[in-house]
């Protein structure tokens, strides 16, 4: 397991982490790219605690992701499985097992402070924290896609699942897009990654 492990997170996450592992009885299964989410923990029909983690993500993704799944499992174990998913219970599990890993040793010096400010009340998602998601983003590998802050008001661009939409304005924190095929108005994150068809000069 710490060889398999040392191939997605950082050297010295490792063996705190394989600690975590052993001491929740996880089972840990590193699976092919989702769109839809990073990771998952479900608490199988055996009771087997069960986690899947994309395989696709960078390291410092891979380890926040793992950490916040068996948070799920802490939080649930702990407080029982009425709580939130992503209630305080949660918050403060994954606050408590995540604080560790943010020292230098484990991440770049300038992720530190993002994730600290991040954990003083984590969201469901990181992806949610655009300064932090486009700062760990610089470790994904290269890919064509753009960030939809990126390209200009006009442009056409296409999602994940093959929809197609404009960029029309800005609101608050989050672009307005229509959708091409429906006329209806979406909300897009600035760092949510798209296909760009035509850019408008």
């Amino acid at each position: 397991m710490n060889e398999t492990l040392s191939k997605y997170i950082p050297e010295h996450a490792v063996k705190p982490v394989f600690d975590l592992i052993v001491d929740n009885r996880v089972h840990l299964k590193i699976v092919n790219e989702r769109q839809t989410r990073h990771g998952d923990y479900r608490k199988g029909p055996s009771g087997k605690h069960e986690i899947t983690v994309n395989s696709s993500l960078n390291k410092y993704k891979f380890l926040i992701t793992l950490i916040h799944e068996i948070s799920h499992l802490v939080a649930f174990e702990k407080f029982g499985r009425k709580i939130k998913p992503h209630g305080n219970e949660w918050k403060y599990s994954f606050q408590r097992l995540m604080v560790p890993f943010i020292r230098p040793e484990i991440f770049p010096s300038h992720l530190l402070p993002l994730l600290a400010r991040h954990f003083k009340n984590p969201t469901a998602s990181s992806d949610t924290d655009t300064t932090l998601s486009l700062a760990l983003k610089q470790y994904d590998k290269q890919n064509d896609k753009n960030y939809i802050f990126e390209i200009p008001y006009g442009s056409v661009f296409r999602i994940h699942n093959g929809k197609v939409f404009k960029k029309v304005a800005v609101r608050t924190k989050r672009f307005e897009c229509l959708e091409i095929s429906s006329g209806r108005t979406y909300l897009f994150n600035p760092n949510a990654e798209v296909e760009l068809l035509v850019a408008r000069d």
